[in-house]
């Protein structure tokens, strides 16, 4: 068991020095194997014996013949030999070996068990235990109390130095450090890094258990070791140099005090952070310099949860890190390693971005400290710069936008006491004036920001002959400044209507139009199309922002939508795939708009039926959304086009529905449904389906396809629950209005028209079932509406009332057998089966309720009458179908043969 955290301290820097060492030493040992191969393959394919590893001694004398191959790697069928060749005949070139087919030589066989454990195994042991072997030996003075503590420190001390040493000696002596068999078990590197293990713990067990040395002594020491142990590295390798790195930012966790001094840590891990990217830029590291990146962005979190932060250590922090990382990290930039041009490379541009990151973290933590504001706004600056310089960190410019707008929109949702709102003041419709000095810094800076970002955005342009990097600059140089412009509108005006940052929207659009007339008259050049595209998206972006700004809340929809056409139609112009998916952007933002607020304006639709902000707020979109999808087709039909045409069809049944609940309720858009409703939306969307209908014959249309089905089945859903069955006026007691115009005309006499219409349009189309289903559904609303209208003319406009008379119950077969009587008149007219199989469905119900209800409910002449007018109607019937529709042609009989005389 472990006595003390000396002892559970030592264990893990061992255990940790242990795995870095045996990972370096894997990589070595795959490194030269692979590198043995290859030579091998080369000398074989050469025809000649490779050169030993080894001085070889020198022969004195020459045989006078030799053999021109080396030994073969594998059994070979028994051939003739060879002639003698001549010792100065030289061997066949490379070509020559290749183009008579030998074979490849067979990889070097990997080394087995023996060898690795004997080899390699007992030397990492081997360096394990010297570490260990240290601290025990500390651990067992201390129980057997053989030495005192200064002396158990001083011993520690030397058997630090004397590891640090042979690791040293060792690795100046040729015959043990380029040993061949032991190419990754590096003894000089093992020892090195057990003495640095050493040196770590004795430093740390005289500050921490012995009180030997105050904080600050013990923080330089273990810093020292730390720094050394890196610069160890240039000579051991990696091992070393993850040892030292994890060392030196562990340091200052192992050394602390109640009182933490920010500047001296901070100061500290500057000069750490210089060791390590100057070391992984000597070595060409990334692992390291990555590693050095993660825990540098670390130690930005300590303090920063403190009830009174020290912004200038940390902001010091975050520009002593971002300025060596641009100086050690960033490729093609000052001290940094050397790229190919052109190319984005991943750790120059996360690095500038996670120094941003910290930035970011300490302005939020900070409340928007004006240090903190202005520590940030020079790293995003350093961003633009570096970027500019440097290529390589273009991936940058996303990190620093980002995080511009995070500050930004952070500022905008705190709470602002700071800021005086004159409400219904001289001036309407102008925003709250800042009155501190803080709000004032903000704007300063949001100013440069959008400035720095456009400007530089713009002139990019044409820099590269990577298309990537001028399309990330531009937009970078787009999106910011709009950004900005929406936080700073959301923080003062407050989301209010405020002419003057309507008047800031319409001059970014004009600057975003310039730059677009700019660019198009440019020669062409990589990624130009792009970055034209993005600059004249913003243009339309801005103006869109320009009518929010300066209109009511209602009209951010429209906007939206606006930019969906407008950018559409730029598509057509510069055919780039990702304005179409930008367009269908903007259609899914309006559809989230409108699922989050369907009334668009809350209580504020208005009264008015259809002249309302119902029909701005779906109309607008609606419009916009059809004349987008008729540019966006003309190029291609793909997913971007589908998806603004979903959302034309959506806004546009969203417009009637919405319209309808609007005028149906009087304005009162949250009250119960109604007959009245639920017959106009069967009629809408009935028209609509016939529409899409037609419409898809022309376009093809998948959307067009399944929209026109959706609507058919909400015209059914609506028409069976809504008209048959919640609202039938014989169920529930429904005023419906006068004698002929009336609710019933509405609700089921125009329904059973347009169903019969839309039968008729998807004849041919569509199949036979699906056709003969709606125009079922027409039939059974006709005859709905003839029983209803009925039944007003004797109970009046409350139908679910009074008692049922025999006249009633006459008139309701007359009028059932007149209706098929004309059905059968139309279908012998217009040659139409389904209409005279309709008629035949409505007199086979006639017959059924003359003897199941007539039979037994009426009396006297009106049941004598009911049977005697269908009795001559199916006679009448009988006849037409004999005569007209399926008449016999008789067979005239043979004429009699004449006899002559």
């Amino acid at each position: 068991m472990f006595d003390g955290p000396f002892d559970v301290f030592a264990l893990i820097i061992a255990i940790v020095a242990f795995l870095i060492a045996i990972k370096a030493s894997s990589q070595a040992a795959e490194l030269r194997r692979r590198l043995s191969s290859l030579e091998e393959m080369f000398y074989a394919q050469r025809q000649v014996q490779p050169p030993p590893l080894m001085p070889a001694p020198v022969q004195t004398e020459a045989p006078a013949t030799a053999p021109a191959e080396p030994p073969p790697l594998a059994p070979e069928p028994e051939v003739a030999p060879p002639p003698p060749v001549a010792a100065d005949v030289s061997p066949p070139p490379l070509e020559a070996g290749l183009e008579a087919g030998a074979p490849p030589p067979l990889p070097a066989p990997a080394p087995g068990f023996e060898e690795r454990l004997g080899t390699r195994w007992v030397v990492w042991i081997g360096g394990l235990a010297l570490a260990l072997g240290g601290f025990f030996m500390v651990r067992y003075s201390i129980e057997a109390g053989l030495l005192g503590p200064g002396v158990r420190v001083f011993l520690g001390g030397l058997f630090a130095l004397a590891l640090l040493g042979a690791g040293e000696w060792t690795r100046r002596k040729e015959a043990i450090s380029s040993i061949q068999a032991l190419p990754i078990a590096n003894i000089p590197a093992i020892l090195t890094a057990a003495g640095t293990a050493v040196a770590f713990a004795t430093i740390y067990a005289a500050y921490a258990l012995y009180g030997f040395l105050v904080p600050a002594t013990a923080f330089v020491l273990l810093g020292l070791v730390a720094l050394g142990t890196l610069a160890a590295a240039l000579l051991h390798g990696p091992a070393l140099a993850g040892l030292g790195v994890v060392g030196a930012f562990v340091t200052p966790i192992l050394v602390s005090s109640g009182k933490p001094d920010y500047w001296a840590l901070y100061i500290y891990l500057a000069i750490v952070t210089a060791a390590s990217f100057g070391l992984a830029r000597i070595r060409l590291w990334r692992w390291l310099a990555v590693t050095t990146i993660v825990f540098a962005v670390l130690w930005i979190f300590p303090g920063l949860d403190a009830a009174e932060l020290q912004v200038a250590p940390h902001a010091f922090h975050v520009i002593a890190g971002f300025v060596l990382a641009a100086l050690l990290v960033v490729c093609s930039f000052m001290f940094g390693p050397g790229i190919e041009d052109g190319e984005i490379e991943p750790v120059s541009s996360s690095a500038l971005g996670a120094y941003l990151f910290g930035a970011m973290l300490i302005v939020l933590s900070s409340a928007h400290a004006d240090l903190a504001l202005i520590a940030f706004t020079l790293l995003v600056a350093g961003t633009l710069f570096v970027a500019w310089r440097a290529p390589a960190a273009t991936g940058a410019l996303g990190a620093a936008a980002a995080t511009v707008f995070i500050v930004f929109a952070e500022w905008a949702v705190r709470a602002n006491p700071d800021m005086l709102v004159l409400p219904g003041g001289p001036m309407p419709g102008i925003g709250p004036t800042a009155t501190d000095g803080a709000v004032t810094l903000h704007l300063v800076t949001a100013a440069i920001f959008a400035a720095g970002f456009g400007i530089a955005g713009f002139l990019a342009q044409g820099r590269s002959n990577s298309a990537i990097i001028p399309v990330v600059w531009s937009a970078a140089g787009v999106a910011t400044p709009i950004a900005i412009l929406v936080a700073l509108y959301a923080r003062i005006a407050h989301l209010d209507r405020s002419i003057p940052f309507a008047i800031l929207a319409v001059l970014l659009a004009a600057a975003f139009g310039a730059a677009t007339e700019a660019l198009t008259r440019r020669e062409t050049r990589p990624g130009s199309m792009i970055s034209t595209a993005l600059f004249a998206t913003g243009t339309l972006g801005a103006l869109a922002l320009a009518l929010t700004f300066a209109l009511e809340k209602g009209w951010l929809t429209i906007a939206l939508a606006l930019m969906s056409l407008g950018t559409a139609w730029i598509s057509m112009q510069r055919p780039i795939p990702f304005l179409r998916w930008l367009a269908a952007i903007f259609a899914a933002l309006v559809t989230a708009r409108i699922a989050y607020d369907p009334r668009i304006v809350g209580d504020a639709v208005g009264t008015t039926p259809i002249l309302n902000w119902l029909l701005w707020g779906y109309g607008l979109p609606a419009l916009s959304f059809w004349a987008a999808s008729v540019f966006l087709r003309r190029r291609a039909d793909d997913a971007p086009l589908r998806m603004v045409e979903t959302a034309a069809i959506l806004f546009t049944a969203l417009l009637a529905f919405m319209e309808i609940r609007h005028f149906a309720t009087g304005g009162r858009m949250t009250a119960a449904p109604s007959l009245l409703e639920f017959a106009l939306q069967a009629c809408i969307s009935l028209a609509m389906a016939i529409g899409l209908e037609r419409l898809r014959l022309r376009s093809r249309s998948i959307v067009h396809n399944v929209g026109a089905v959706v609507l058919t089945a909400i015209a059914g859903l609506v028409s069976v629950f809504g008209l048959l069955i919640m609202e039938n006026p014989l169920l529930w007691h429904t005023d419906v209005g006068g004698a002929v115009f009336n609710l019933l005309l509405l609700g089921y006499a125009l329904p059973a028209v347009l169903m019969l219409l839309l039968s008729y349009a998807v004849v041919g189309e569509r199949g036979k079932v699906y056709a003969n289903t709606i125009a079922g559904g027409a039939l059974v609303f006709a005859l709905a509406y003839i029983t209803l209208e009925i039944r007003r003319f004797y109970h009046g406009p409350i139908l679910s009332t009074g008692p049922t008379t025999g006249a009633e119950q006459y008139t309701y077969s007359i009028g059932w057998l007149a209706f098929g009587v004309v059905l059968l008149g139309v279908g012998i007219l217009v040659n139409s089966e389904r209409a005279r199989l309709a008629s035949a469905a409505v007199i086979a119900l006639t017959i059924l309720k003359a003897f199941v209800i007539d039979m037994s409910t009426l009396t006297g002449v009106y049941r004598a009458l009911s049977f005697m007018c269908l009795g001559v109607v199916l006679v009448a019937i009988g006849w037409l179908y004999q005569r007209i529709l399926f008449r016999r042609q008789v067979t005239p009989p043979p004429a009699a043969p004449q006899t002559g005389t």
